[in-house]
């Protein structure tokens, strides 16, 4: 199963850059058996531009997050405390094998109507 996942085109770079393995979440997928997810790069660029395996998804405390995740987090630790801010338990995608499509994807190829504000499932 798969899911995609609206993300910013400045932490696209870094997950195809191979400087960002982690993608931080505040909520989960409810169900099981997910095993990629499918990368559409928000506003400006608005297209399904690559996918990845997960390797594995973090459920901790914030701080203990932060330092298992923060060499290859991607963004600076006040980005990540403003995003967890209030929050007791983070979640990180550790990202496995990437693809990036040769040519991008509008959502209407999966039949999706809008982007998702955190995530949808594809079938």
């Amino acid at each position: 199963m798969k899911v995609l996942l609206s993300i910013k085109p400045e932490f696209v770079e870094k997950i195809f850059a191979g400087t960002k393995k982690y993608e931080f979440r505040k909520s989960l997928f409810k169900k099981n058996g997910v095993k990629y997810v499918v990368i559409y790069a928000s506003a400006p660029i608005k297209r399904v531009v690559g996918e990845f395996e997960i390797d594995d998804i973090l459920s901790d405390d914030v701080d203990v997050i932060w330092d298992r995740t923060q060499k290859y987090s991607g963004i600076t630790k006040a980005f990540y405390q403003s995003y967890f801010h209030n929050r007791k338990i983070a979640n990180a995608i550790q990202i496995g094998r990437i693809k990036k499509y040769d040519k991008a994807r509008f959502l209407s190829d999966y039949n999706i109507q809008q982007a998702p504000q955190s995530f949808c499932y594809i079938y």
